[in-house]
């Protein structure tokens, strides 16, 4: 009988080795024959990156020149974080409509609250045909939590105006508003520092 004694005396190598391929030396994609359109684009997942990506593609656009505002619907509007440095440096507007994290709130119906009220700013700003890009930052929260209507999030991102792009993050998305999306994307965690230890860290979590 013969034994492999790389195989049973020592660890298997990873199984996420990485694999040498050529180059592609041809695109994968046909040209789109459609017409250019608004867009519902989704982030979510648990993974980390779902803000981040939503605030690049807004500072994609505000770099063409196209008109762009951010509604964070968890942030404080007195936030400070290093985007929010930014943003202001660059004239890109972003308002934040709730007060901060749930756990922390005195009172979670003044939170609700200012989610339905927050709502409805964003609301009429993407049915004012104003804007080429609106973020709805971690609305999947208020709305998972009951304080938002979703049937009134839907229809309004069913109703806008035709060329206007709407982008929508946080976890746990709901299935209705996937549907609806034209770009969905679901970041997965597969490592996350904070679970080795290593605290939050100024420049890269806020």
């Amino acid at each position: 009988m013969n034994i492999d004694i790389e195989t049973v005396f020592l660890p298997r190598k990873h199984k996420h080795t990485m694999q040498i391929e050529p180059a592609p030396t041809e695109g994968h994609h046909a040209r789109a024959e459609g017409e250019r359109r608004g867009l519902v684009i989704v982030n979510t997942g648990d993974g980390k990156g779902k803000s981040t990506a939503a605030f690049g593609l807004a500072l994609r656009a505000h770099g063409r020149g196209k008109a762009v505002k951010i509604y964070q619907f968890m942030k404080v509007p007195t936030a400070r974080f290093g985007e929010h440095r930014l943003f202001e440096q660059i004239g890109l507007p972003v308002e934040g409509l709730g007060d901060g994290f749930t756990w922390k709130s005195r009172d979670l119906e003044h939170s609700a609250q200012l989610a339905r009220d927050g709502w409805e700013k964003a609301r009429a700003a993407i049915l004012s045909n104003a804007y080429f890009l609106l973020v709805l930052d971690e609305i999947t929260y208020p709305l998972i939590y009951g304080w938002l209507p979703l049937d009134g999030v839907v229809q309004t991102l069913r109703e806008r105006p035709r060329d206007v792009h709407v982008c929508l993050t946080g976890r746990r998305c709901p299935p209705e508003i996937v549907e609806l999306a034209d770009t969905v994307t679901e970041m997965r965690q597969v490592k996350h520092a904070f679970d080795a230890g290593i605290p939050a860290q100024r420049g890269i979590e806020d």
